[in-house]
């Protein structure tokens, strides 16, 4: 659903690179609180998981393919405000290396795909959470209503976007119609990933998922006709729990590369949902040439290297690489913010005045 320039006029494309700035000001000041030396890595995995799989697009429809957005999953396993982080890093990468989605569009598309993902799937799966039974069972069932739910909504807001500065006349009820309609289809597959990558982490690291948090059902002992919780169990020591973090994030970077390396290669070569709307309604008539188009990146290949599979794969591979990068540059960078930050009860304590004996 990457936006390219040119479908949106430059006043409704302002707005929302405003919007999207403040949106991202809001996350990094509440990433800090969700943040801390063993999150902080897997926010950068998760960034870059995120852009390797949106390298593999799927069949949705007849000649219409969809990809994973992403801001539900990345606000299960680290928090809504790391979440729209985590989509945004992505989609500057994108835009700015491999001409995908335009830059005058750029505050378009993090306010479509990663603040109104993020804040749409969030608030659904923690109201899920609220009334499904605790347990890893709800927990994926969960994940997969809130992704489910996003991508629609992601498709409804560019819609009401096209609404108020659309550059092409079209029935703006056609075009709802039509985005929303494969964007059903679309969040289907989004909500497989969404819920089959959350279960994975659960599975292993359930600590570290931040919408598990306290969602998991405390074990019951029976102790004559009753049930009883039993006591809480040992948090592994130090040693062993940096040990497995790396063990998660080692395999997680491992997957996202052959995913963005080799599976890319059997993506869908169909155009996506956004595309296929555009160019049956005439929504891409006015649309720029990228300002990016130089980029040795271009269109997911590396310049100079004609065969297409190696291309195409060293492209995934660097990208991955360049998102786990700047995202956990990012991701450090706020949690050392946080670590700087005072606490405010003892700054409390130092600047109330002294009673007077």
């Amino acid at each position: 659903m990457h936006v390219p320039d040119g479908f949106i006029n430059a006043p409704v494309s302002a707005v929302a690179g405003v919007a999207a700035v403040g949106a991202v000001a809001v996350a990094l000041r509440g990433a800090r609180r969700e943040l801390d030396e063993r999150t902080a890595p897997l926010a950068g995995l998760v960034a870059a998981f995120i852009f390797a799989v949106q390298m593999l697009n799927f069949p949705v429809a007849a000649g219409t393919s969809g990809h994973l957005l992403g801001g539900a999953l990345a606000a299960i396993l680290v928090g809504p405000y790391t979440g729209v982080l985590c989509v945004s890093v992505v989609l500057l990468m994108q835009g700015v290396l491999f001409a995908d989605g335009g830059l005058t569009a750029l505050g378009v598309n993090i306010t479509v795909m990663a603040v109104v993902t993020t804040v749409v799937a969030y608030a659904v799966f923690r109201g899920l959470a609220t009334v499904l039974p605790r347990g890893r069972r709800s927990l994926t069932a969960a994940a997969f209503t809130a992704a489910l739910l996003s991508v629609p909504a992601a498709a409804a807001a560019f819609t009401v976007l096209y609404a108020v500065g659309g550059t092409t006349d079209v029935p703006i009820g056609k075009v709802a119609t039509a985005m929303i309609g494969v964007h059903v289809l679309i969040g289907i597959g989004e909500a497989a990933i969404t819920a089959l990558t959350v279960g994975a982490v659960v599975a292993v690291r359930p600590d570290l998922v931040h919408g598990a948090r306290g969602l998991t059902a405390p074990l019951k002992l029976r102790v004559g006709d009753a049930l009883i919780d039993a006591p809480a169990a040992h948090e592994p020591a130090p040693a062993a729990a940096r040990s497995s973090h790396r063990k998660l994030w080692a395999a997680g970077l491992v997957t996202s590369l052959v995913l963005a390396g080799f599976v890319s290669f059997y993506a869908s070569t169909n155009p996506d949902g956004l595309e296929k709307v555009a160019h049956d309604k005439g929504i891409d008539r006015k649309e720029e040439e990228h300002a990016a188009k130089d980029s040795p990146f271009f269109d997911y290949g590396v310049e100079g290297i004609t065969n297409t599979r190696l291309s195409g794969g060293l492209a995934g591979v660097i990208g991955v690489g360049v998102t786990v990068a700047a995202g956990t540059g990012v991701f450090w960078a706020v949690r050392r913010r946080r670590a700087q930050d005072p606490d405010p009860a003892q700054a409390a304590a130092v600047t109330e005045p002294a009673e007077s004996s």
